[in-house]
């Protein structure tokens, strides 16, 4: 008896002790609830094209903010069926699952039976350590929140905080994560299986362990089916169902840099609070357009990359003999040697003349044979040279066509870039500022200073024209040294080496002639044209004030030449490129709303109606008869006008046109300034890039007639003014008349 009286007081003593524990040391440090009270979750910037297509999310945590009251039934019964069945009818705890779980955790066998509103205690405020203090203070925790909220505030909090793998927080994120859909378009199986994934994140999300996640999904439909959630039949209909899962979240168009450059501007306002206020950018962005342009740019750089050769394999690595270290090695190996959109890494684990067989990241083992060997012949010869020959242990990229068919590919050395606007407002349509953001993201539309080559010729033909010549004014096109008896330090020559003595104004910027470009700015001065440049945005101290300016010795950006392109394809009026149309915060209110004139107004006007339109018309001949010719051929197209552009030892390649109101540049060129090859030009490198992405442009889109301008005339197929009409204006230029004082670009 003694004894029980003993065990009486000392459980006395224990639960006094216990109880002024919890409530004079526990109770006063629990924390405030603000966090649940005013939830504020962490809400990444988002991305879209103007037809809203996203494009880029940056943030720590992937999430969506859903009411409760917009969560679907199917994702609520499902969580709460394996999660917490009677959470509508407890008071924050279960006591006969916490009890469990206390005494599992004095043994050394931590168990659950946290209910939702603990567990929402514990994700807010806690650690997960498995000790009894903590489970105190969460079972007080989970008490106070009751008293807090409603039950549906806190489930609304629980299925938008809960972290469910992949950085992914929340059901409506994890649904995008893992099968690419809006939260209210899932299937019962569906929702079952991210149901499953709370319990352990790393091991049940199917996109790291597709079979366990499996078994986990056959547990919460049992429940579901336990507590009458589903019927027998759609129990056996879930089962069966065949789930797809994403398992490499990717956005729904190639924008990354168009997202980059959203993200810097936001950055520039919002600071660090950029990536968790949950802003949603809209763009002006076309998404066809956009995915148009830039798989022209690679499908084009790859094409001139492998019209140059094969350079052999990226790298090496002494394959072990072991079985399992070899595998072990290649997978370390590949993990330095990412894969670039469709250009897959490879270990070469065999080799002859006639077959390669190759180990990807992915564990496939792949064959190459036939055709897919032909970009590599020469270093499958056994003279090859060391470096350039395939061998055991070579890293290489394949790739894999709709047939399912290998071959080999190399990741190209040279880049490109593409960007296309609105020509009458300035707004983006489409911007691809390299071959890969992921390897290089240096934006070569907006940040890329390059000579532009032949492609500055129309700007100095438009200040030739602002000066009194037409399209039909003669220029002698024979070299400067046979028209001066002087020693020129400077003699420039035509790219085709040919001259054709007296030639019209339009038929040498179709023919791109050199020759007759710097006799006409010799005629109207270098300054002149160095200060007309201004006006259609060029940088002025980016261009030399001689007669090298005519063959574009400057430097410009393609976003530049954009821009400056649109000035002639809307009729003489300067715009402002734009991308950004709306920004819209997490409750769905507008902060920002681009205010852009449709079409531009009369004080944006730097050119004169009449120059433009002339100009315009000489532009429309270079793809219809001159450098630019297989545009009209391949597009099939009478309204397009633009100009080629190559710069000495074809360093850059540049294509800049337009049809319409949208107006388009194309550029090609090395990072570390290098020939593109002696048989490379604008028209080859760039005009592919061009033609092939407004091909998508303009599909549908009916051919543009031009309104022609108030005293405007043609003569003979040409366009004037029509004052120049009974011999006005400028008719010849140094036919015979000696031209003396060039210099080279200083």
């Amino acid at each position: 008896m003694k004894w029980l009286l003993a065990f009486a007081a000392a459980l006395t003593v224990f639960i006094l002790s216990m109880l002024a524990y919890v409530f004079l040391v526990l109770a006063p440090g629990l924390p405030e609830l603000t966090a649940v009270t005013d939830y504020k979750p962490k809400i990444p910037l988002r991305i879209y094209t103007a037809d809203n297509t996203l494009i880029g999310e940056f943030g720590e945590e992937h999430r969506d903010f859903v009411p409760i009251a917009q969560m679907p039934d199917v994702m609520k019964r499902a969580l709460l069926s394996i999660e917490d069945a009677r959470f509508y009818e407890h008071h924050g705890v279960d006591y006969i699952g916490m009890t469990r779980a206390v005494v599992s955790t004095a043994t050394g066998d931590p168990q659950g039976g946290g209910t939702i509103t603990m567990q929402v205690a514990r994700n807010f405020f806690l650690t997960r350590e498995k000790t009894i203090t903590r489970k105190l203070r969460e079972i007080m925790l989970a008490r106070r929140i009751e008293d807090a909220l409603t039950k549906d505030q806190i489930l609304e909090l629980y299925m938008n905080q809960i972290y469910l793998g992949q950085r992914t927080h929340g059901f409506s994120s994890a649904a995008r994560t893992y099968f690419n859909k809006n939260l209210k378009d899932i299937s019962i199986a569906e929702a079952a299986m991210l149901a499953g994934i709370p319990k352990n994140p790393a091991r049940h999300n199917p996109a790291v362990n597709f079979e366990r996640a499996k078994q986990r999904q056959g547990l919460v439909l049992q429940s579901m089916l336990r507590h009458g959630d589903i019927s027998q039949s759609q129990y056996d209909q879930a089962l069966k169902e065949r789930i797809q899962v994403t398992k490499v979240p990717q956005f729904e168009s190639h924008a990354a840099y168009v997202a980059e450059m959203v993200r810097q501007s936001i950055y520039a306002q919002f600071k660090e609070e950029t990536y968790t206020m949950g802003l949603k950018v809209i763009t002006t962005i076309d998404r066809d357009e956009q995915d148009a342009a830039y798989e022209s740019l690679r499908r084009n750089v790859l094409t001139y990359d492998q019209r140059h050769g094969y350079r052999g394999p990226e790298a090496f690595i002494e394959l072990p003999s072991r079985e399992d270290l070899r595998d072990d090695a290649i997978d370390e190996f590949l993990q330095k040697y990412p894969s670039s959109e469709g250009l897959v890494s490879a270990v070469v684990t065999s080799v002859s003349p006639k077959l390669i067989k190759a180990d990807l990241a992915t564990g496939e083992s792949v064959e190459i044979t036939g055709e897919g060997l032909r970009l590599a012949t020469a270093a499958l010869q056994a003279k090859a040279n060391r470096d350039l020959k395939i061998r055991e242990g070579a890293l290489i990229r394949v790739m894999q066509d709709s047939k399912g068919r290998w071959s080999i590919t190399q990741t190209p050395e040279v880049d490109a870039a593409y960007v296309s606007l609105n020509a009458n407002d300035g707004a983006y349509r489409a911007l691809v500022g390299g071959f890969d953001f992921n390897r290089k993201k240096f934006n070569h539309v907006t940040s890329g200073w390059r000579q532009p080559g032949s492609a500055i010729k129309p700007f100095i033909y438009s200040a030739a024209i602002e000066k009194g010549f037409s399209p039909d004014t003669l220029i002698n096109d024979v070299p400067l040294s046979q028209t001066t008896e002087e020693e020129l330090k400077w003699d420039p020559r035509n790219d085709d080496g040919k001259y054709d003595g007296p030639v019209e104004l339009q038929r040498a910027l179709a023919q791109s002639k050199n020759v007759v470009a710097v006799r006409v700015l010799k005629a109207v001065g270098a300054g002149y044209g160095r200060d007309y440049l201004m006006r259609f945005g060029f940088d002025q101290n980016k261009h030399p004030i001689n007669l090298t300016l005519a063959l574009g010795t400057g430097s410009v950006t393609p976003l530049q030449m954009a821009g400056a392109y649109a000035v002639f394809a809307n009729g003489g009026y300067q715009v402002k490129p734009w991308l950004i149309h709306k920004v819209i915060d997490a409750k769905g209110t507008v902060l920002f709303q681009a205010n852009v004139p449709a079409l531009p107004t009369e004080d944006a006007r730097v050119l004169d109606s009449r120059n433009a339109f002339v100009v315009d018309s000489m532009m429309r001949e270079v793809v219809r008869s001159g450098t630019g010719a297989s545009a009209s051929q391949k597009l099939g197209r009478r309204d397009l006008a633009g100009k080629t552009g190559t710069t000495s030892d074809a360093v850059d390649g540049w294509f800049a046109g337009y049809a319409g109101n949208i107006v388009a540049v194309s550029w090609m060129g090395f990072d570390e300034p290098k020939s593109l090859g002696g048989r490379e030009f604008g028209s080859t490198v760039a005009l592919p890039i061009w033609i092939d992405a407004m091909r998508h442009a303009l599909n549908g889109k009916p051919e543009f007639v031009r309104a022609v301008p108030e005293n405007l005339v043609n003569v003979n197929g040409k366009w004037m003014y029509a004052e120049y009409e009974n011999g006005g204006g400028v008719k010849t230029l140094d036919i015979t008349e000696p031209l003396t004082t060039l210099q080279p670009e200083q």
